[in-house]
């Protein structure tokens, strides 16, 4: 008898153990989805070995995670896009190799990285800022690969043009910055919002969960599937920043940041490697053609079935891409030093 009743006290204390982190994490998904989202990115990150640092410089702070340390390969800085943060490459960075270095930062403003004002938030600003950031954590110490998408990509290219004994070579993503030679869904929506006066909402910036929706169809070619609870959460978490992101939109939108990408390229002379989304809605991939006219000796990797979202939908295919690329680049650095 005594033996049944401590049996069915154990049955009782494991069935407990097992249902409170089972409620819990219901509880959460009902009631506090953000809380839910932050969680998984802070799991995701324990879990791929990434690291979270501040770098401060001249009162201003720049939050960015990081694994591995510089080796024999360059060391991969990474540069979001608008509205996003450095957790938005942990997909990418699942699938490459544990002994690279990796560095993906919050962009000015973004996230973990301080905000100040909009000259910070042109192009040029921030390049000015990414130029800051990389020597006080002196990643220039030797020249390393520098991958940015969307905004990071116009961005990237950008720095890359601007300080390029700090590049050994360049990855652009669905870049913005380029006079792409067809219409996308975006600019019919970008027409609409200069015909109001900016005053319907972005569609890049969605407010509600309907409208967070909307923005995965318009950005993504994939169709994801993803509850309420969840779209609700991922507005909860960007809601208090909208008013900081339509600032910056309307900066990168401005006269002087629009084409910086396209301005600048003459000036690139690092290696570059272009990935985009054949049915990208956003950013047209006829920039990739654009670029491939002003650099023909560019990397042009177009993706099927793919939208501007490359790092979201093809994460292990861009990986690949990315660094097959670095290797090969590293290659032919070997081989020009040997034949010399």
């Amino acid at each position: 008898m005594a033996a049944d009743l401590e049996l069915i006290n154990l049955l009782i204390i494991g069935g407990a153990t097992l249902a409170i982190p089972i409620l819990a994490f219901v509880a959460y998904f009902l009631f506090w989805p953000a809380t839910l989202i932050k969680v998984y990115y802070w799991y995701w990150r324990r879990t791929l070995g990434l690291q979270v640092r501040f770098a401060d410089c001249g009162g201003y702070r720049f939050c960015y995670s990081y694994r591995g340390k510089p080796g024999m390969r360059p060391s991969i800085l990474m540069l979001h896009g608008l509205c996003a943060h450095k957790d938005s490459w942990l997909s990418v960075v699942k699938y490459l190799p544990k002994h690279l270095h990796i560095v993906c930062m919050d962009m000015p403003g973004h996230e973990g990285t301080t905000r100040t004002n909009n000259e910070d938030y042109s192009i040029v600003g921030q390049t000015r800022r990414i130029h800051q950031f990389v020597e006080a954590i002196r990643l220039n110490r030797k020249p390393f690969h520098i991958v940015g998408t969307s905004m990071g990509g116009n961005i990237a290219g950008v720095f890359a043009a601007s300080y390029p004994t700090y590049v050994c070579s360049v990855t652009l993503i669905c870049p913005d910055g380029i006079r792409h030679l067809c219409e996308t869904k975006f600019d019919n929506h970008l027409q609409d919002l200069e015909h109001s006066n900016f005053t319907l909402n972005i569609p890049l910036i969605p407010t509600t969960p309907d409208e967070m929706e909307d923005m995965f169809k318009l950005c993504s070619h994939v169709r994801f599937k993803i509850p309420q609870q969840i779209l609700q959460g991922l507005v909860d978490v960007q809601e208090p920043h909208n008013e900081f992101y339509q600032e910056v939109f309307m900066e990168i939108m401005s006269n002087k940041s629009r084409y910086a990408l396209q301005e600048n390229l003459h000036l690139l002379t690092t290696p570059l490697q272009v990935i985009w989304g054949k049915q990208d809605m956003v950013v047209d991939v006829s920039g990739a053609t654009v670029i491939k006219e002003i650099l023909p000796n560019c990397r042009i990797d177009l993706l099927d079935n793919c939208g501007h979202s490359v790092v979201m939908e093809k994460p292990s295919r861009t990986a690949k891409l990315i660094l097959g690329f670095i290797i090969q680049q590293q290659e032919a650095r070997g081989g020009a030093k040997k034949s010399s």
